[in-house]
Order: structure tokens, then sequence, then C-alpha cells
């Protein structure tokens, strides 16, 4: 498989135009923010490709392989990540107080095609290859690994394996880099990130000013608010210890959100945690859901009616996906927009590629990313309690790889060396633009 090279003019002007359908409202409205986001992704071929899964799906359906081999009218009908890479990966505690490592950031999460995922990955595996001066073979047999992985555990899963009500990758079952990043936020404590957000004032903790956070008008609070409010009827009755936990003692907007929420208005409200002591208040955010880029090129009308709007989108989207989510998980509606609301968890570590260097280790950890993905597609079906996706997906996605267990994984490394060659393209052209001052509003 290879993407036609096209000359870097039209090229420029077909990212231009896809940025503009994707980022132009946001871009508009906060061209600050997106100066800081397109400065970030100028720094690396992977950070480019982080922050353009628009410009990923727009390519797949272009070059006209979208849909692609191994979908039938269930396979196409899965609920995906729908920004898979190799650093959406991290740990987070988990509504039973258990620390795990497994896919994080579902802001793009929707039903779709289970590929997409595993391309998109497979394409990141290539940039981080790529970037660690590993050879093209060593490259493919990454690949590989990654995708013998997803297979292997989507086989035992549909062919009886206990579903993962235990996780898979924990303090007790995790190893390398994943344990690693599991003793790390062991480590951390609730009280270190209340004295990093925080400061008592008057017998009270209230958040401290700098550092991003920005004091609100009076009016802009009230909005803020009556949102909190519509979130409390979104939560699981279980969430929840003690009454007390609803009482809010100070809101903030912020600045300095990652990559992929550039422009998007969010605050974070500071909670009385579950005793009168003031160690354990908690800190949540609520952050305007963005539109995911590959509900662009699904026109299934029963997947976009199933949605109220974004933020419930991205929460059902992410209780499906993830087993025992973060029990403050909701969303709301603050100036008509769907707003995600959950905790800012002290105990989140994201996966860190850069000490992962020895080729050995690097398949050891794809290996495992393997299998968290297949757990993930695995979670999100008839089990999960939403009706949209209303089969057993890890049987449907072993039956459609079995058709052709051979092709499977060159098909992934195929994609991976040809995207991951059209991305490092990509990111050149999106810097000279940048740098010469040619993308509009900026």
């Amino acid at each position: 498989m290879s993407f036609p090279q096209l000359d870097e003019e039209h090229r420029g002007e077909e990212i231009l135009a896809v940025f503009d359908t994707a980022f132009g409202e946001l871009l508009a409205a906060d061209p600050a923010a997106f100066r800081v986001k397109f400065r970030k992704m100028a720094a690396s071929a992977f950070a480019f490709y982080r922050g353009t899964a628009c410009l990923f799906y727009h390519d797949q359906e272009r070059e006209g392989i979208l849909p692609g081999p191994y979908l039938d009218e269930r396979t196409s009908r899965v609920w995906i990540h729908g920004d898979l890479h190799a650093e959406n990966f991290g740990t987070y505690m988990d509504a039973n107080g258990r620390l795990i490592f497994n896919v994080n950031d579902f802001d793009e999460a929707y039903v779709g095609p289970f590929t997409w995922d595993l391309k998109r990955f497979a394409a990141s595996i290539a940039l981080i290859g790529y970037a660690k001066a590993l050879g093209d073979d060593q490259i493919s047999e990454l690949v590989r690994v990654y995708a013998n992985a997803y297979r292997r555990r989507i086989h035992a899963l549909a062919t009886g394996a206990k579903s993962d009500e235990v996780p898979p990758f924990t303090l007790d079952t995790a190893q390398g880099p994943l344990l690693d990043a599991l003793r790390v936020a062991r480590s951390l404590t609730r009280f270190g990130l209340l004295e990093s957000m925080t400061e008592i004032r008057d017998f009270e903790r209230r958040f401290a000013s700098g550092g991003g956070s920005v004091e609100l008008d009076a009016a802009t609070r009230y909005k803020v608010l009556a949102a909190f409010d519509g979130y409390l009827e979104t939560l699981p009755d279980s969430s929840l210890a003690r009454p007390d936990s609803y009482r809010v003692k100070d809101v903030v907007g912020r600045r300095g959100i990652g990559i992929g929420s550039a422009g998007l208005p969010s605050y974070n409200i500071l909670l009385e945690g579950h005793s009168d002591a003031l160690e354990n208040d908690v800190v949540i955010y609520i952050k305007q859901a963005q539109t995911p880029a590959v509900s662009r090129h699904i026109t299934d009308r029963a997947i976009r009616d199933y949605f109220q709007h974004e933020g419930h989108r991205t929460v059902i989207s992410q209780r499906a996906l993830q087993a025992h989510a973060d029990p403050w998980l909701g969303w709301t509606e603050l100036d008509g927009a769907g707003q995600l609301v959950a905790e800012v968890s002290p105990y989140a570590v994201d996966l860190d590629w850069g000490d992962i260097d020895d080729p050995e280790e690097i398949a050891q950890v794809v290996a495992d990313l393997g299998r968290a993905t297949a757990a993930m597609h695995a979670a999100a079906d008839d089990q999960s309690g939403e009706s949209l996706v209303p089969f057993s997906t890890e049987r449907a996605i072993d039956a459609a790889i079995a058709a052709d267990e051979e092709g499977f994984a060159p098909l992934l490394v195929d994609f991976a060396h040809a995207y991951g060659a059209r991305a490092r393209a990509d990111h050149q052209t999106f810097v000279d633009l940048f740098r010469n001052g040619r993308i509009p509003g900026l």
C-alpha cells in the first residue's frame, strides 16, 4: 500500500482545507490557543500526527480505503477509540479503587470500523520507530507483534476466556514500562495534586491564582454552577459517598489544556471530599466536548441520533470502552454546548516512550498495548449496558479475522509504513505553512 506523492503546494492547500473544517470555528474564537497547539504539533512528526486525526480519516476516505478489509455489518459498527495512538495509554484509578494501566483519552470515541483503531495505532508505531532510528524491518516486526497480540487476545475472549472483569494490567499483573507507570502513579497523592492547584485561605481550601487559573466573573460562575447541577443528574447513584461531596468550594476557568483541546472552554471545580479533612477534596473539570474526527466519515444516522450532544457521546463511549470508569465521569450542557465532566485525577500517568529504546522492550510494550486494544474493543458490546452495539464484538471481530488470517498483520504493516511516510512529509509541509504565516487566522 502507498499513498500517492502530492506536490507540496497542493498538499499544503489540502491540509489547510481539512484544518478549516475541523478547527475553523474554534481557531477563530481563540487564535492564541491554536498558536500553542500548532507549536506543539511542529515539534515532531509524531506530535503532528497526534493532533491531526481529522487529516488521517480524510486521507483514508480520499484514497478509497474506507471502510476496508475485515469489515462487515457488525465489525463496521464497533465502539472505537477514534484516536488510538501509542501515547494514548496510561494509568487511572478505577471505581473500585484499583490502579489500572489501559487506554485513555476518549474525546474522539465513536462507533465505527474496528480496523480504523488498529491502523491509526500501527502508523503511530511506524513514526515512533522511525524517530528511534529503527529499520523498516524492525518497524514491520513491531506492527506484526501488535497485530498478533491483538488477534490472540480477541480470539481468547471470543472463545471463552473471561472478559475483563479483572483488568489486564494492574500492579499485580503488569510488567516493564507499564508496571513502572503504575508504580509512579501509586507514589502520587491527592494531597500532592491539591498542593499544586490550591491553597488554604480562612481555614478553607480554594484554588490558587496563576498556573493557568482564570478568575470568573459572577455571570460566568453562575452558568458553570448551573451546569454542575445538571451534571449531578448524570452520575450513577454509587458515585458519591456522602451528600457533602456535592458541595462546591471554588470555581475557576482554565488555560493551557492539551493538543487535542485547543480553543475549547474549560473550568475546574473544587468539591468537598469524603470527609471534613482538607486533604481529600476533589477537583473535577468541565470541558466543552468536540466533534470527533471519525464521525465525519460515518453516515449511519442511528449512531448520530443516539447521542444528546458531544459531551454525552464522550461519556457514554468511555463508559462502554473502559471497565469501571472514573466514578466522577458525567456530562452536562453550558451555553448550549455539550460538556464532558471528570475528575482531575492525581493518579494519571501517561506511558513515557522517552526511555523505551531497546527493540525487545519496545516489542514487549507493543504486545501489551495490542492486548489492551483487544480488551477495549471486547468490553464495548452487548454486555456494556448500551444498546447501540447489541452483539458480541469479540466474536464478530474474531470471525472476520479468521476469514483471512494470513492477511491481517500484513495489512497493518503495509499501512503503517505508507501512512508513516505520509505523516512525516505532511509534518514538514505543516511546519513550512505555519512558519511562513500561511495558516488563516493565525
